[in-house]
């Protein structure tokens, strides 16, 4: 039976006793105790499906190296606490969807308890053991912000580019996708989304109105139960976050898609959130693992202020 590793101590590297940082309030946790936070982390260390260059199984290490030292608070919304690590994921031996039902065994208890799960991946194809236990009771919408749709049909077994095609077949209702670029998804796919009732929004539409671009994904999902939240490093411009499958330029900046998360996760219907293709062997420095860290403390910073 797949399992989470026990999740090492957290510090913050600060000597400074005002200095809070997100190492020194992140507390370990087990499953039976995540109900007591509003927000728990769950690593995921694959990137057995990635379609581009690996190196993602490295990046749940290197998120949490980074956030360890970022500092807990919002200019606006004040520090964040009351957020837990459970760990890893064990990840089985074995093909793609051996490795997603394992995966979707544990995250399947992690969305019984009452909080809301961050997924550090990993690569893409684990968007569908993320989000696939919600479908079970709900309707369920997601928002994707991404440089590409992941709607590829599933030939010989799942890929990185195939969630969102598996996850509709599994009953989710609607995708809207946030900062695909133009040339890098074929007419297609594009097709196949607009079928589905999908909404697509470029860079050129965030672009002056991040928060704006936001509502209309969210009205795009009409009036579903529970809405899942998926960050692809690669929808940020390839200069700020280099370290991915698939770097492109054209990309969101980091302080639209900051602004972005943290506004959607004031949505009281959101119920996960994940960050996946940070590849730290594919890194300048830890560029990208640092922008990694700031999205989820963004997004972080974002559940109390409008739930």
């Amino acid at each position: 039976m797949t399992e989470l590793t026990d999740p090492a101590p957290w510090t913050g590297p600060s000597s400074d006793p005002n200095d809070e940082q997100f190492g020194d309030v992140i507390e370990t946790a087990a499953l039976d105790s995540a109900g007591e936070y509003d927000a728990v982390l769950v690593g995921e260390p694959y990137d057995g499906a990635v379609i581009g260059r690996p190196g993602a199984r490295e990046g749940p290490a290197a998120i949490r190296r980074e956030l360890a030292g970022t500092k807990t608070h919002h200019v606006e919304r004040g520090a964040v606490d009351a957020v837990a690590d459970l760990g890893d994921v064990e990840i089985p031996p074995g093909g793609v969807e051996r490795v997603q039902n394992a995966v979707r065994s544990v995250t399947a208890e992690v969305h019984a308890t009452n909080t809301v799960p961050v997924f550090l991946g990993g690569d893409n194809s684990l968007t569908v053991p993320n989000a696939a236990p919600l479908l079970t009771h709900s309707t369920v919408g997601a928002i994707s912000f991404d440089a590409h749709l992941d709607c590829r049909a599933v030939r010989d077994a799942p890929t990185s580019g195939t969630p969102y095609r598996q996850l509709h077949r599994a009953g989710l209702d609607t995708l809207a996708v946030v900062g695909a670029r133009h040339f890098e998804t074929s007419t297609a796919y594009h097709d196949y989304l607009a079928e589905q009732g999908g909404r697509v929004l470029s860079p050129d539409d965030v672009s002056g109105d991040p928060l704006g671009a936001v509502d209309e994904a969210l009205a795009a999902l009409g009036d579903v139960d529970a809405v899942y939240v998926s960050l692809d490093l690669d929808v940020l411009a390839a200069a700020a976050a280099p370290g991915v499958s698939a770097p492109t330029p054209g990309g969101l900046s980091t302080r639209e898609l900051f602004r972005m998360l943290g506004h959607v996760a004031g949505d009281p219907r959101v119920a996960g959130f994940e960050v996946v293709e940070c590849a730290p062997p594919l890194d300048d420095g830890t560029r990208t693992a640092r922008v990694g860290a700031r999205a989820v403390a963004h997004f972080l910073s974002g559940l109390g202020a409008d739930r």
